[in-house]
């Protein structure tokens, strides 16, 4: 069974849904496994296939508008509201254009010339917006789980300068690289059971590790890239 693709090729993944909703991408995807097999769809027919921040294949979810507002019954107006709106952006970028009318000769001249400016000043603007573009894109296509230093490098700030942040911020309890856990809830952190070791009195310890998981590094990267601490 193949996935039918709607007319404009128009689809929206699990991870921009969630994305726009701050739901933890692993349970917007255990949403939307529950609603497709709730209709009695072949789930793996709209499974697709993404590289996390660790170069590992992951999986995502791509739905058409119908089973997105499908999907969205279930969530509170506001996040309906916003998932909405950015398919209406999506739907209106392959609206077809207004062609002028070629039995008045003067106004197809004018409709041409208003076409060729508005060409160029988007050309403008996406030369000026081209970095955040690439820099909302790259965000966008978060997911999995990564080290706190590896987020630090993706926004510009220092290691030592970050964990300082964190914890001035709380975020981080102080002393430690343990977050609150009210971040752990929010879905920001994962704290990871490593190997244990030994100490000197011969007591096995267990070992954690913080991880950031990709609500996580939307969330550092939007609060700390506008702060202008940045080192170079």
């Amino acid at each position: 069974m193949e996935m039918t693709v709607p007319p404009g090729g128009l689809l929206m993944t699990s991870r921009e849904i969630a994305d726009l909703t701050g739901k933890a991408h692993f349970n917007v995807a255990i949403d939307i496994r529950k609603m497709l097999s709730e209709l009695g769809e072949d789930v793996l027919t709209f499974q697709g296939i993404y590289l996390d921040c660790m170069n590992r294949k992951q999986t995502e979810y791509l739905l058409d508008r119908e089973l997105t507002d499908t999907l969205l019954t279930g969530y509170s107006a506001v996040l309906r509201r916003k998932v909405i709106a950015r398919w209406r952006e999506l739907e209106q970028s392959v609206a077809a254009p207004v062609l002028p009318d070629f039995t008045n000769p003067a106004a197809a001249a004018r409709a041409w010339a208003d076409q060729v400016d508005a060409r160029q000043a988007l050309t403008a603007k996406i030369a000026i917006d081209a970095p955040k573009v690439l820099f909302a894109e790259t965000i966008r296509a978060i997911d999995g789980l990564c080290h706190i230093d590896r987020v630090g490098k993706m926004i510009g700030i220092g290691r030592t300068k970050l964990f300082a942040r964190l914890r001035e911020d709380k975020i981080l309890i102080n002393g430690s690289r343990m977050p609150f856990q009210k971040y752990i809830d929010k879905g920001y952190f994962s704290v990871v059971e490593g190997n244990p070791y030994t100490d000197s009195k011969g007591i096995s310890r267990p070992t954690f590790t913080t991880m950031v998981t990709g609500a996580g590094q939307i969330f550092l990267v939007r609060r700390y890239a506008k702060t202008g601490d940045a080192e170079s």
